[in-house]
């Protein structure tokens, strides 16, 4: 396909199908995002996906240094991991849906005054019982057991 071709239908694609960034009902009642992208039906490629996550950890990590850069600048990379992989939380449960969705991303975690206290001060095993001790834990179960012992050791 030669460029001029390329730029010819993404101008009409763009004008007839508009460009919506989050996820809305076509006229057809699919799932539809971006310009036209039949998400129930099409969905996203393995590319287009880790693409995304990698957009949404950069994202996460920018927020980070934003809101916290003192308590994450100064961590090893393990527990930096463990922060973002907190910020990016939204949790899904395979056999029940959740009474009440957990979003913890950086607004919730955030809320985690004494942990990030504890990690501020570098009391990583009272950081770790403060995660675990969160409705935050409670409905994402082994993740939190997981970045809790993370972030106990360091490893």
């Amino acid at each position: 396909m030669t460029d001029a071709l390329m730029n010819r239908i993404k101008a009409q694609l763009v004008r007839h199908e508009g460009l919506r960034l989050k996820p809305y009902r076509c006229t057809a009642g699919k799932l539809t995002i971006g310009i036209g992208r039949n998400l129930e039906d099409r969905g996203i490629t393995q590319k287009e996906a880790y693409a995304m996550l990698e957009r949404d950890i950069l994202n996460c990590e920018q927020l980070l240094i934003d809101e916290i850069p003192d308590i994450y600048n100064n961590l090893d990379e393990v527990r930096q991991s463990v922060l973002l992989n907190m910020c990016k939380s939204i949790p899904q449960s395979r056999f029940a849906p959740l009474r009440e969705p957990c979003y913890l991303g950086i607004k919730g975690l955030l809320c985690f005054n004494n942990t990030l206290s504890f990690i501020a001060a570098g009391d990583w095993e009272r950081a770790a019982n403060g995660m675990l001790a969160s409705k935050w834990a409670k409905q994402v179960g082994r993740r939190a057991i997981e970045l809790a012992e993370m972030m106990r050791k360091g490893q």
